[in-house]
Order: structure tokens, then C-alpha cells, then sequence
């Protein structure tokens, strides 16, 4: 991926996210909208000498000369100013789940649901290992647990690995050909109605989850919801 990217948040799944693509051999441009970071302190997080730029305050247009992608941390909505001018221009947006997505091998578990992901992506996991599948709880090189959300991350997949990912809403919302050979959805209640708006953007976000899975493909529904009952 030897492509200049900007990273929009300077948390630690954005940190974790620009060490990626720097393994990659791509060039990034972190931007954070709180001008009042240390650009030193943040340039400590990466080797010494990394091909990357900081960008705190207001992020303008001159920034994103050469930038080919960029990738956005699931706390940015997808409305923000900055995004709208990122979309203005044609550079393509991504979540970080997006962006471990294609860096990973073998095959994938998501799960997503209002409650209980980070308890059923735990207890997959822990099955998985019994059955010694050399399981990932995420994928891409990265790890953090912030929120009650596993992220992306974790050791370096391979084909035979299986990696089972936790994937909210505010990550699907900037995913474009996530492809799981599972997905399973727990449960939709009225949730995050702050960034989704309605109830039905919110329930057609969770069930997106669904949408690049095939015939041979498996989708797990909860019978006992009746808005899943309905989609399925």
C-alpha cells in the first residue's frame, strides 16, 4: 500500500491504524482536529524517521494534495465538516475496520448487534482456540479494546487463520466490500440515535453487515428479535 493516506484521529486504534500503513510502505498525513496536541509528543508514538506529517486544528484542502485515501476512527461521524470536504474532493473514505479488512488473510467471523458483541466475539474466540484454529479477536497488525469494542488489530494473519471481528455500527457505516464468511447479528434496540439520526438508519447500518456476503456464505440471526425476525 505504497500510497499516501490520511488519518483522521490520533487516538490509539488512528496511531495504530498509521503504524500500519507505515509497514506498508505508505506515506500518512495524521490530522486531528484539537490543535492544542503536541506535534512532538505524537511524533514520539512512531520510529524515528517514519514518512509521516501531522495536521492539528483545521484541516484545509492543500492538506490532501498527493492523498490518495483516507481512513477515519469510528468516533469521527461520517458528517463532519472535514469529511464532507474529504468527500467534496473524491479521495476515497475509510474506517479502520475497512482498512484491516485488506490487509488481513484467511477467513472472518463479524459480529455486530446493539448488546452482547464483545461477550460473543469472546466466547467465539475461546471456541475457536479449543478447536485449535488459531484464532485473531481482530485483524491488521493492530490492537485496542476501547469502549466495550474490540478493534481492529492483533497478530499477523495468514490463510489459515480465522479471524473473529467486532464490528458497531459506526464501523460499518464506512465499510465498502467487507466481505465476512460469517456474519451474525445479535439483537437491534435503540441505540447511537445521536449519529444515526432515525431508527431505521440505524437498524439498515447494522444489517449492512450482510451486504457482500455469497451463496456458501453464513449470516446468523437472532429469531427471538423481531426486527431481525423481519430481515431474515
Amino acid at each position: 500500500m505504497s500510497q499516501k493516506v490520511l488519518v483522521a484521529g490520533t487516538g490509539i486504534s488512528g496511531i495504530a491504524a498509521a503504524k500500519l500503513l507505515l509497514s506498508k510502505g505508505g506515506e500518512v498525513v495524521l490530522y486531528d482536529g484539537n490543535e492544542k496536541l503536541d506535534p512532538e509528543e505524537l511524533k514520539k508514538k512512531f520510529d524515528e524517521g517514519a514518512t509521516i506529517t501531522f495536521v492539528l486544528g483545521e484541516l484545509k484542502k492543500t492538506d490532501l494534495l498527493g492523498v490518495e485515501l483516507a481512513i477515519l476512527s469510528p468516533g469521527i461521524p461520517t458528517d463532519a465538516p472535514f469529511v464532507e470536504m474529504i468527500r467534496e474532493t473524491g479521495i476515497p473514505i475509510w474506517g479502520e475496520m475497512q482498512l484491516a479488512y485488506h490487509c488481513a488473510k484467511g477467513r472472518m467471523a463479524a459480529i455486530t448487534g446493539t448488546n452482547g458483541k464483545t461477550t460473543t466475539t469472546s466466547m467465539l474466540t475461546e471456541i475457536l482456540m479449543d478447536e485449535k484454529k488459531n484464532p485473531t479477536i481482530s485483524v491488521g497488525g493492530m490492537l485496542d479494546s476501547i469502549g466495550g469494542n474490540i478493534r481492529v488489530g492483533g497478530p499477523e494473519t495468514t490463510d489459515e487463520t480465522v479471524t473473529v471481528a467486532e464490528v458497531s455500527s459506526f464501523m460499518l457505516e464506512t465499510m465498502t466490500d467487507f466481505h465476512p464468511n460469517v456474519s451474525a447479528i445479535l439483537n437491534i434496540t435503540p441505540d447511537h440515535l445521536d449519529r444515526h439520526k432515525t431508527m431505521e438508519c440505524y437498524i439498515e447500518t447494522k444489517e449492512s453487515i450482510t451486504k457482500n456476503q455469497k451463496e456458501g456464505d453464513v449470516c446468523v440471526l437472532n429469531y427471538e428479535d423481531p426486527v431481525l425476525r423481519e430481515f431474515g
